[in-house]
């Protein structure tokens, strides 16, 4: 019977846990008039006010002021993981300066149509994708790319919407509509990175939808059958009930396990890697194959003339020649050829040959620059010269005038990332549309393993079926930049695009796009992933080991509740505390320094 002089401390009592546990009350009624009867929000209400009824009042608060902190923890955790990310919303500006003649006049981004010239003013973003046409400056392309060195541009070079201008003002051709922006794919990827839920997720939240319900039910069985068989006290039978139903929360696995793959997401977004899914990041750290395209993934896509070796005519003759035909042409390797003075030739008709060269008429004679197959259409008897690097071959009348070397340029980290594959037990594999011996010097240069030449976009589809692991336990990765790279990123387990200069095919197919075009970024997204998933299982075994351990011990009555709540809230803080280390050194102090700007929402959202 309760005493008159235990009134006051229970007053005390009921009023600290409705200052308390208010808010979790109240999340408990709503989500049972959902008829969501298994949440932690009900299991903590029922626990507590249970303890209560058995004289645990201290308890009672300090198990529902524990869950609370443990949920700003992990609102906290939640809202660092996510500033990564967020900080890309902010990429595009609402308004652009469009120039009007001489004027400039202020309109929305929205608004802006292709070939539209704008003025982008040093601090300010760039609000569509376009060309410089005027003006020379550094940008900052961080938070699109992840590298912290500016970029410099001038007339000619192509800038993305979301650069920053850091110093002298440009006038930029807008290529792209806002809505088709490299901003806006991007935020259209991370929006769509936290709806494709990875298999250990699912695992996770179909396990605690029958996890929770047991516990309820040997709760129970705790509370009702020892007393009946046994003879025992119901309240302390009861009380070790409740004990159980603190420590069986599953918050522990319900945060934990999202949160370390949203801080993976957060992580790798922070270094230029835009990962469409969890489920992608599962998939990755299985990777045991990567294949990879050459030229605009291993190579810059740039070609230089690296040799020139005429026949009958000198080489300043043969360059000018080349380039009068090759200005006509839209060609990547036509690039070096763009700037140069063609002289005062006249050209009349030019014709493009597809998969041979340009045949053209120039000053009443037919000039053809191309492969050997053109040559070969001219009568002309050469064959193809074992160098590295792409040849064009020129003849003038049937008369051969000699070949130029055109050799597309490696990326600095293209070796290094090899390396690094290679050094962490994965197979490489570089599939070209080059000749044999151009393919092989390129491997060789770079150290990888396997090369496949003279393929066609179908050829590259075909040779990835005898690298995918039937078992599903090695998982094949494919690295590519152009639309012809689009049915292999989509046919791998997971497709990685160079989101840079890759085509919008290339990006939509892929799973992972890397916005630095940097090779390096492979190995790393590799080893992140991996990480990711080391930490989601120690976090599950972690908490399951401590849970079911504490049940036993509360069942045989060794453990009180405030062990109990030491037992729930303290295994899922270390678990958010492990989850949010993906975000690497200083992420601690970070998240308890984090202004959370959006209202925090309890733990049951992330079921």
């Amino acid at each position: 019977m309760m005493h008159i002089n235990e009134m006051p401390m229970i007053i005390v009592s009921i009023v600290g846990y409705i200052i308390v546990a208010h808010s979790v009350i109240i999340e408990a009624i709503k989500n049972i008039i959902k008829g969501d009867l298994f949440d932690e929000e009900t299991l903590m209400t029922v626990a507590t006010i249970g303890a209560f009824f058995v004289g645990g009042y201290s308890e009672a608060i300090a198990v529902m002021l524990f869950f609370r902190m443990g949920e700003e923890i992990e609102g906290l955790a939640v809202g660092k993981s996510r500033s990564s990310v967020r900080s890309l919303m902010d990429l595009q500006p609402d308004t652009a300066n469009l120039m009007d003649g001489d004027d400039v006049i202020t309109v929305e981004s929205d608004e802006l149509d292709i070939d539209d010239i704008i003025l982008v003013r040093a601090g300010e973003r760039v609000p569509a994708d376009g060309i410089v046409i005027d003006g020379t400056s550094s940008m900052d392309t961080m938070s699109l790319t992840g590298e912290s060195m500016p970029r410099d541009v001038s007339p000619g070079d192509n800038v993305l919407s979301g650069f920053i201008n850091m110093s002298g003002a440009l006038r930029i051709r807008v290529e792209r509509k806002t809505q088709e922006s490299t901003a806006s794919r991007i935020m259209e990827l991370m929006e769509d990175a936290e709806r494709n839920k990875s298999r250990s997720e699912r695992f996770i939240t179909s396990f605690s939808r029958v996890y929770t319900p047991i516990i309820l039910v040997i709760a129970l069985m705790v509370a009702v059958i020892p007393p009946l068989l046994l003879g025992g006290e119901l309240s302390t039978w009861a009380y070790r009930a409740l004990t159980i139903l603190v420590i069986s929360c599953p918050c522990a696995l319900v945060i934990s396990v999202p949160l370390s793959f949203f801080c993976g997401i957060g992580k790798a977004s922070s270094e230029g890697i835009l990962i469409k899914g969890s489920d992608s990041i599962e998939t990755m750290s299985k990777t045991r194959t990567v294949i990879m395209d050459k030229t605009g993934t291993l190579t810059k896509g740039i070609f230089a003339i690296t040799d020139v070796h005429p026949e009958g005519i000198s080489k300043d003759e043969l360059v000018e020649l080349v380039a009068a035909i090759e200005s006509f042409s839209d060609h990547p390797m036509s690039r070096p050829f763009r700037e140069m003075d063609v002289g005062d030739h006249l050209i009349t008709t030019v014709n493009e040959v597809s998969g041979m060269g340009i045949k053209a008429m120039i000053d009443d004679d037919v000039v053809c620059v191309g492969n050997v197959k053109m040559m070969h259409a001219e009568g002309i008897d050469i064959m193809d010269q074992d160098v590295p690097g792409i040849l064009l071959h020129a003849s003038c009348n049937g008369v051969y005038l000699g070949y130029i070397v055109l050799e597309d340029q490696l990326k600095e980290s293209s070796k290094e990332a090899v390396s690094d594959l290679k050094h962490d037990g994965v197979r490489t594999v570089m599939l070209t549309g080059d000749r044999l011996h151009v393919g092989k010097i390129i491997a060789e240069r770079l150290g990888i393993d396997e090369v496949h030449t003279d393929m066609l976009p179908a050829d590259k589809l075909d040779k990835m079926e005898d690298y995918l692991d039937p078992t599903g336990k090695g998982k094949l990765m494919f690295v590519g930049d152009g639309m012809n790279d689009a049915p292999s990123l989509a046919r791998s387990d997971v497709g990685v695009a160079m989101g840079g200069i890759g085509s919008d095919a290339a990006i939509e197919a892929a799973d992972v796009v890397i916005m630095s075009d940097d090779p390096s970024k492979i190995p790393y997204a590799i080893d992140l992933s991996k990480k990711v998933m080391t930490t989601v299982w120690v976090n599950v075994i972690a908490a399951l080991f401590v849970k079911f351990g504490f049940v036993f011990l509360a069942m045989s009555g060794l453990v009180t509740m405030w062990a109990g709540v030491f037992a729930d809230v303290g295994i899922m803080i270390l678990c958010v505390l492990n989850s949010i280390r993906i975000l690497g050194r200083g992420a601690l102090k970070n998240v308890i320094k984090a202004d959370v700007e959006e209202e925090h929402t309890c733990c049951c959202d992330h079921c």
